[in-house]
């Protein structure tokens, strides 16, 4: 069987940011109860021309750069996202024409803020069968646009941005590797985050407009509450998987949804905060794009380094969650 390891790494935000003096112009919250709550100072807000493609394109050049291939040599894109370019196609297809890729398949999918653990684990599969070669697994959102800039229980909290890995066939040699994933769905809670309109339940219609249902609504309170417990439950299944524990971890990457969620998943593992990269503060929840774009500028740091233990762990609507242990 072979291996999967991460070739390179590559993230993008927009340039414009949206800072919480900003949202206090928008909606009836403040500076200090935002950062007490979240931790979250500013989130990033595409351009009106930019599409989750676009995104998608800049942090995908870099993966592929510090992978030292070409879009050429790419065998499969999986693209992670809940706000494609467009219903159809897919948001994969367009960016491997943007890419200038060979005619390689190409999907979208769609586990909300886990999305890219889940990738990560379909990716690891078509690797470890022989199938494929070299992957481009890409997390990309651009929140905003279905973001209630009135509903400050969800506007303060999302951002847009991307990250990308380019997951590849390690060498004899090579000693890093994906070792193993844990991923879960309940579908009973899929209440608490919902979109309700523009599918076959609520087609685009005035009535969805005028009720508000093309908007992304949440229940914060009680997310909190399975978000924490889904993170400790499946980040310890992945310790035991190999007979580790937390003193053997060098990294947890975590979805960065909200600091005290951070901070309590960090407390469940007994999980020193030297360990933990967060990068909350400057760019807000952006779902699927949070954990490689917070890997990839650990990378760029200097912090993650080749041969360390790395831990990804998210939750996300569904409600979906997961994790996945690598040694970098």
């Amino acid at each position: 069987m072979y291996r999967s390891f991460v070739a390179g790494t590559g993230s993008y935000l927009p340039e414009r940011r949206l800072t919480n003096a900003d949202l206090e112009k928008l909606v009836d919250t403040n500076d200090s109860w935002i950062v007490e709550r979240t931790g979250i100072r500013a989130r990033h807000i595409a351009a009106e021309n930019q599409v989750t493609t676009d995104l998608a394109y800049n942090a995908a050049t870099q993966a592929l750069e510090m992978a030292g291939l070409k879009a050429q040599d790419l065998d499969l894109i999986i693209f992670a996202t809940v706000t494609p370019d467009q219903t159809m196609p897919s948001s994969s297809c367009i960016l491997q024409q943007k890419l200038g890729c060979r005619s390689i398949p190409a999907f979208d999918l769609s586990a909300a803020c886990t999305g890219f653990v889940y990738a990560l684990t379909v990716a690891d599969q078509f690797i470890k069968t022989g199938m494929y070669k070299n992957i481009l697994v890409i997390g990309a959102e651009v929140l905003s646009r279905i973001m209630n800039y009135k509903d400050r229980e969800t506007c303060i909290l999302f951002g847009d941005g991307a990250g990308a890995f380019v997951v590849s066939r390690a060498s004899d040699d090579n000693k890093a590797e994906f070792m193993s994933s844990h991923l879960y769905a309940e579908g009973e809670l899929g209440d608490l985050i919902t979109l309700p309109g523009g599918g076959s339940r609520n087609p685009l219609s005035q009535r969805v407009l005028d009720e508000g249902l093309h908007w992304m609504t949440m229940k914060g309170r009680e997310i909190f509450k399975h978000a924490v417990r889904t993170l400790v439950r499946c980040s310890e299944e992945a310790l035991a998987a190999h007979g580790l524990t937390t003193n053997d971890l060098d990294w947890l990457i975590a979805h960065q949804a909200n600091i005290r969620i951070l901070e309590a998943v960090q407390k469940g593992l007994k999980l020193p905060s030297e360990k933990v990269v967060i990068n909350i503060e400057d760019m807000g929840n952006t779902s699927a794009a949070t954990i490689p774009f917070a890997f990839d500028q650990a990378v760029r740091g200097g912090r993650i380094k080749r041969g360390q233990l790395c831990l990804l762990a998210a939750f996300g609507a569904g409600i979906t969650s997961g994790s996945l242990i690598l040694r970098y």
